[in-house]
């Protein structure tokens, strides 16, 4: 293999595109920044213990490991930049108050999600800290949406979550909540047969508990009907009910949306602690954005906040735009003319893309389009069409 060539799912960002998904970074920070979000920018690399506090067993998987030469102990590239806000906020800021913070970064995944996909991510995102009602999730909602219309998406849907309902099941069982992993697979792959015959691997599951997993295994599709329904045929325990309650109130607030609900998404059921959301949007295959409610993550730092957010991938995102339209450039010839010169550099401060050639070469690039150049007519430098 030649030495040039880069490790697997990996990729340079060559001009084109690298342009747009600056462009695009610039934009959307812009945005979170009149939300009143606060720019942090953590550190790529930190020690492991502090990387993967109050995280699940799959971001420590997805994080590569490496040792400190200056102190001996294990460092951590991160593969998700939200630990390391809710440290941020509940260490180093320490406020009283509601926070809002935002971040843009790379991150690495050990292996890629499926073999189509990158191990190098940009993520952008933004927290809210110190707020545990429904109105900071429908905030954080509201904001996620208005990201992907910034980036030109006009054509979404939004699913909605809550893992409290699951949890509340699987919690006033015993015997089922020492089984969780295997409850959560069968419910990922909505697998009703798989839900009916755990009787036979687990000893005394209530079969009541296995009517309610069975039930909500098929809880999915119109908001209003699957809300309703769960009402009318889970159990009507506090977790269920205010789970039920957050969604609805959401539901009402989020009427300009496409939504649909899918009360067996179990996806960061160890993480999350109350609504989750996910948007989906034509061009792309998977998930494009991925938020929820992730209290008390902070209580490893030493302090336990109410927290809400959500985080993308910018070049997943930038990727899926129809985008062919390149900006304009004028071509100048070489001279150390200083009219000129002083006309060149007046272009500029007006913001045009001017190109000076150099000597015996022609430029040669992708990312602009020479549509004028400048020339010398009467003594005046003036800018004439291609």
């Amino acid at each position: 293999m030649s030495n040039w060539l880069l490790p697997e799912n990996l990729a340079d960002i060559l001009p084109v595109e690298a342009r747009h998904i600056e462009e695009l970074r610039h934009k959307l920070l812009d945005l979170y920044k009149t939300y009143g979000f606060e720019l942090v920018c953590p550190p790529l690399v930190e020690y492991i213990d502090s990387l993967l506090s109050g995280t699940g067993s799959d971001l420590n998987l997805q994080t590569c490991k490496l040792v400190d030469q200056l102190s001996g102990r294990t460092l951590g590239i991160r593969a998700d930049m939200t630990p390391q806000i809710s440290r941020i906020d509940a260490h180093l800021l320490n406020r009283d108050g509601i926070t809002r913070l935002c971040y843009c970064g790379n991150v690495f995944h050990a292996l890629p999600n499926d073999f189509l996909s990158s191990r190098e991510l940009l993520q952008i995102g933004a927290e809210i800290y110190g707020h545990a009602g429904v109105e900071a999730d429908f905030e954080i909602i509201q904001l996620a949406l208005d990201t992907i219309k910034t980036a030109g998406i006009n054509s979404y849907k939004l699913d909605l979550c809550h893992p409290g309902v699951v949890r509340s099941i699987i919690n006033s069982d015993h015997a089922a909540s020492a089984h969780v992993d295997l409850i959560l697979s069968l419910l990922k792959e909505k697998d009703v047969a798989g839900i009916l015959e755990l009787s036979s691997v687990i000893k005394n599951i209530r079969s009541d508990t296995l009517e309610s997993l069975k039930i909500v295994s098929s809880l999915y599709g119109d908001t209003e009907n699957v809300i309703s329904l769960a009402r009318k045929s889970l159990p009507s325990n506090p977790g269920i009910i205010g789970a039920l309650d957050a969604l609805q109130i959401l539901i009402h607030s989020l009427d300009d949306v496409e939504l649909g609900i899918d009360l067996a998404d179990v996806s960061g059921y160890g993480y999350h602690s109350g609504v989750t959301f996910s948007l989906y949007a034509e061009g792309w295959r998977d998930t494009l954005v991925k938020g929820g409610r992730y209290d008390n993550v902070g209580i490893a730092f030493g302090r336990a906040r109410a927290a809400t957010g959500f985080s993308l991938d910018l070049r997943k995102l930038s990727r899926g735009l129809f985008n062919t339209e390149k900006p304009s450039a004028i071509l100048a010839p070489w001279g150390r003319d200083k009219d000129l010169l002083t006309c060149i550099k007046n272009l500029r401060q007006d913001g045009e893309i001017v190109i000076q050639m150099l000597p015996g070469g022609y430029p040669s690039q992708d990312e602009f389009v020479f549509d004028r150049k400048l020339v010398l007519f009467d003594g005046i430098w003036q800018i004439n069409d291609l």
